[in-house]
C-alpha cells in the first residue's frame, strides 16, 4: 500500500483520492474544511494548502503529492504563490512526486490545437500566474531537487464541477427552457470529463516516465456550446433548446458587481474562438482515452435528475 497526499477534496481531488483508495492505496486529502470521498482508505484533514509545516507531517512517507486546490479564480495572483511555493517545499522535503493540476490559460489566444509543448505565453496576469508556478516546478526538477509533472485539461464538465455546462445550463435544458452561454455558440469548444482528468493525474503520479513535461487530459472530440446543449436534450430525452450568447453589455455591468465577472473580458478569446485540446501524446505514451461522450453527458444530467 502506498500513501499519497491530495491537496483539495472538489471534484477532481475527490476523484483522484478515490481512485488510488480503490486501487488499495491509502489516500490522505487536505482541504480548509476537512472533507473527502468515504472510503477506508482515505483520511480527511482540515488544513490550510500553504500551511508548509502540516503539510510536511501529512506528507510524510508519500509518493506523490496532488495539487488539485482551487483558489477562488479572483484571487490567483494573491492565494496561488504561497501554496505552491509550500508544494514545492513539502515535495522536496519529503521525496514525494509533486503532480499538478492546471488548465489551458497559460497557453493564450490558440491558433489551433493547442499542444502541451506549445509556448505559455498568455499575457494576463493569472494566466502567468499558473505559467510561473509551472516553470518553478520544472526548475526545480531539472536540477533534481524534487519529481515534478502536470496535467492540464479544457473545461471541466461532470458531477461536481464548476462548469459552464452544469447548473446554469443543464436544469434549463430539462425544462425546456432557453440556454445563454459565453461567446460564439458555434465555436467548437474542448470539454474534458473530471474523471478523465483525475485518471491522468493517478497514471501521472505512478509512471516515471511521464515525469518532468506537462500532459494534457483525454478529451473527446470538440463541440461548439449549441452541439453540447443538444447533446444533452438528445441524451436527457427531450426537445432541443434555443442557444443564445449572454450579450456583452450584460457581463459589463455585472462586472460591476461580480468579481468574477469583471475578469471576463481577458478569457473570453476561450469561447470566441475554436478553443481545442490536442491529447496525442496522452493517448499514445499512457494510453489513456476519453470516456465516450454519450456517458459524459448521461452522468452530468444525472446530478439534476
Amino acid at each position: 500500500m502506498e500513501k499519497y497526499l491530495v491537496i483539495g477534496a472538489g471534484a477532481v481531488g475527490s476523484r483522484v483520492a478515490r481512485q488510488v483508495a480503490e486501487q488499495g492505496h491509502r489516500a490522505v486529502v487536505v482541504s480548509r474544511r476537512g472533507g473527502g470521498p468515504s472510503h477506508p482508505n482515505i483520511e480527511a484533514h482540515a488544513a490550510d494548502a500553504a500551511d508548509v509545516a502540516t503539510l510536511t507531517r501529512l506528507a510524510e512517507g508519500a509518493s506523490a503529492v496532488f495539487n488539485c486546490a482551487n483558489p477562488a479564480y479572483h484571487k490567483w495572483p494573491t492565494d496561488w504563490p504561497p501554496i505552491a511555493n509550500a508544494l514545492l517545499a513539502v515535495s522536496e522535503s519529503s521525496g514525494a512526486t509533486l503532480v499538478t493540476l492546471s488548465n489551458l490559460y497559460a497557453y493564450g489566444r490558440p491558433r489551433g490545437p493547442m499542444t502541451p509543448h506549445d509556448p505559455l505565453n498568455a499575457d494576463y496576469e493569472k494566466a502567468q500566474v499558473r505559467a510561473t508556478m509551472w516553470r518553478d516546478a520544472l526548475s526545480l526538477h531539472e536540477q533534481g531537487h524534487i519529481r515534478a509533472v502536470e496535467v492540464r485539461g479544457s473545461d471541466f464538465i461532470g458531477p461536481g464541477a464548476n462548469a459552464v455546462l452544469g447548473e446554469r445550463v443543464i436544469p434549463r435544458v430539462l425544462a425546456g427552457k432557453k440556454v445563454s452561454v459565453l461567446g460564439d455558440v458555434t465555436a467548437p469548444h474542448s470539454w474534458t470529463f473530471v474523471d478523465d482528468v483525475a485518471t491522468t493525474l493517478v497514471a501521472c503520479a505512478q509512471h516515471e516516465s511521464s515525469w518532468g513535461r506537462a500532459w494534457h487530459a483525454p478529451t473527446n472530440a470538440p463541440r461548439s456550446a449549441v452541439e453540447a446543449v443538444n447533446d444533452i436534450a438528445d441524451v436527457a430525452g427531450v426537445p432541443h433548446v434555443k442557444v443564445g450568447a449572454v450579450p456583452k453589455a450584460v457581463l459589463r455591468v455585472g462586472g460591476i458587481f461580480n468579481p468574477l465577472l469583471r475578469e471576463l473580458p481577458k478569457t473570453m478569446y476561450q469561447f470566441e474562438v475554436p478553443f481545442i485540446i490536442d491529447d496525442t501524446e496522452t493517448r499514445n505514451t499512457l494510453h489513456l482515452s476519453p470516456t465516450p461522450w454519450n456517458d459524459v453527458v448521461a452522468q452530468s444530467i444525472a446530478v439534476f435528475r
